[in-house]
């Protein structure tokens, strides 16, 4: 007689080692980075550069709350509290800061936020390989120039002592126009001058997102009677649309940084009412006049709403279905 087959007991099952194939991959956060390690290499420069110029500097932001002198040192300068914030709020300027700045950052976004998107859109339907890529490098070469070519060229163009824009107007039997010194020409022209330099490369993003759409559905969608445009509108647009999102979130966050040099190289003793806005306020406070602490203050408030309107933005964009920045 053959002997009756004994199951083994659930405990033993338990214990039985998996087959070689199906383990689980083992090893911690050093395997890990030595089997990315080219990655990690590449990665490097990137981290080098925002933990020498992003937070390593965090660090001073300590004076904000002393009144800080050089010859003392941070450890020596005496502690003030929240006055240099106090002061800020209460100064004559403030109002006039909080309107330029706020002014610009919307002006830029209703009109130079788009315009990378529209163009990306653009050069998106070309079909020339070759005029396609002399195009993208004729767009994006305003981005390598510095803001001081950039105001120059300006300059030539729209100065009243033999300018090309005023000679024009002139031959058209015009007045000539004080864009320079005009407040009310300042505001457009650093919208202007902005959407120029910064247009190009900002489509570079959109056109990275626009090669991830599936060429199926443009066949599809063409089979189905669709032109171009209406191509554009229910199948680009809408794959772009997160990345156009999250590029939203972070032109929110930076409503407050409008950046010094741009401004400062437009300002004069004429538009200065009308340009003058926080980073510039800043330099003069914290370099010319050396109140380092009141400056230190002031760009640290810049900062923290920032940060407030970036988390506000991404948990708008999260009820409404996006993915956000985090």
């Amino acid at each position: 007689m053959t002997a009756p087959v004994v199951a083994p007991p659930r405990e033993s099952i338990a214990q039985v080692d998996p087959p070689a194939g199906r383990m689980k991959p083992s090893g911690g956060l050093g395997r890990s980075i030595w089997r990315h390690r080219t990655l990690y290499l590449m990665a490097i420069p990137g981290i080098v550069y925002f933990l020498v110029f992003k937070y390593l500097p965090m660090g001073g932001l300590v004076i904000a709350f002393q009144n800080y002198m050089p010859f003392l040192g941070v450890g020596g300068s005496p502690w003030v509290g929240f006055d240099h914030f106090v002061r800020f709020f209460t100064e004559d300027t403030f109002f006039m800061l909080l309107r330029n700045t706020l002014v610009l950052s919307g002006l830029l976004l209703v009109f130079s936020f788009p315009v990378p998107i529209i163009l990306a859109l653009m050069l998106n339907e070309l079909r020339g390989r070759v005029f396609k890529r002399s195009i993208q490098s004729i767009v994006y070469l305003p981005h390598f120039m510095s803001w001081v070519i950039v105001v120059s060229i300006f300059y030539v163009l729209l100065t009243t002592d033999r300018g090309a824009i005023n000679n024009l107007i002139l031959a058209w039997g015009g007045d000539s126009v004080a864009f320079l010194t005009d407040p009310d020409w300042l505001r457009p022209m650093y919208v202007a001058q902005h959407i120029w330099k910064s247009a190009g490369w900002g489509t570079i993003v959109y056109l990275a997102a626009m090669t991830a759409v599936d060429v199926g559905l443009y066949e599809a969608a063409e089979l189905d009677g669709a032109g171009r445009m209406r191509q554009t509108w229910h199948i680009t647009l809408p794959a772009i649309r997160p990345v156009i999102v999250v590029m939203f979130i972070l032109a929110i966050g930076d409503i407050l940084e409008l950046g010094f040099e741009h401004t400062f190289l437009l300002l004069n003793s004429l538009n200065r009412e009308m340009g003058e806005i926080f980073d510039a306020y800043v330099y003069t406070a914290g370099i010319q006049n050396g109140q380092l602490s009141y400056a230190s203050a002031v760009g640290l408030l810049k900062g923290l709403v920032g940060l407030i309107l970036v988390v506000i933005a991404n948990r708008m964009a999260k009820k409404f279905g996006e993915e956000g920045v985090y």
